[in-house]
C-alpha cells in the first residue's frame, strides 16, 4: 500500500506539473504580441461585366434587387447586389502581369444606408511559387484600408489562420477595381 501511494502521488504531481506548464505556455503566448509566421502581398483585379465587356470581365452581378438589373450596380449603395468573381492574382499592381493564381468567390452589398459589403472568397494558387488555397471571409466596410479574416487553407497554406489587410489600389468607376492584399498568417503548418 505504501508503494501504491507513492506512485499515485508521483503520477498526480506529474499531471499537475504538465497542466501547469501548458497553462503557463498559453499565458506567455497571449502576453506579448504575436508575430506572423508568414507574410505575403498580392493584388487582385476585378473587372465587372457591364453589358459590353464580356471578353474581359472577371466578375458578374448574379443577384439584383427589384429596382436593379444585372449589368449595372443598383443605386442606394448597391444594396442587394450579389457579385461572383474569378479574378487574376498578381505579385504587382499591373493587370497584365503573369498571374500567380485566381481569386474566386463572391461579394454582396448588404446595407442600404451605408456603403458596405460581405466577402467570401479563396485565393487559388497553382504556380512554381505557391500551391494550394487561402480562404477569406468577413465584412468589408469599403474603407481605403480594412481587415478580413483568413479562415483556412490547403497545400502550402494548410490550416492557415490570420488576417488580410485589403487596400484599394485603383478604382475606375463601377467597372474595375484593384485591391492590394497584405496577408499575415499567425498559424502556419
Amino acid at each position: 500500500m505504501g508503494a501504491t501511494r507513492v506512485i499515485e502521488t508521483l503520477v498526480l504531481s506529474l499531471l499537475l506539473f504538465l497542466s501547469g506548464s501548458s497553462a503557463t505556455q498559453r499565458q506567455k503566448t497571449r502576453a506579448g504580441p504575436r508575430l506572423p509566421c508568414k507574410q505575403m502581398v498580392f493584388y487582385f483585379h476585378d473587372i465587372l461585366y457591364n453589358g459590353e465587356n464580356a471578353k474581359n470581365a472577371t466578375s458578374a452581378i448574379v443577384g439584383a434587387p427589384a429596382w436593379g438589373n444585372r449589368t449595372i450596380l443598383a443605386g442606394q449603395n448597391h444594396f442587394g447586389n450579389v457579385v461572383v468573381f474569378d479574378d487574376p492574382i498578381t505579385l504587382d499592381n499591373n493587370l497584365h502581369s503573369i498571374p500567380v493564381g485566381r481569386a474566386q468567390g463572391f461579394y454582396l452589398y448588404d446595407r442600404k444606408d451605408y456603403f458596405t459589403a460581405w466577402l467570401g472568397f479563396s485565393f487559388f494558387f497553382n504556380s512554381t511559387q505557391y500551391r494550394g488555397t487561402i480562404i477569406f471571409a468577413g465584412a468589408d466596410t469599403l474603407n481605403k484600408t480594412r481587415d478580413i479574416s483568413v479562415i483556412g487553407g490547403t497545400g502550402d497554406f494548410f490550416m492557415a489562420r490570420g488576417i488580410a489587410t485589403l487596400t484599394i489600389d485603383a478604382v475606375e468607376g463601377d467597372v474595375y477595381f484593384r485591391l492590394q492584399v497584405y496577408i499575415k498568417l499567425f498559424e502556419c503548418w
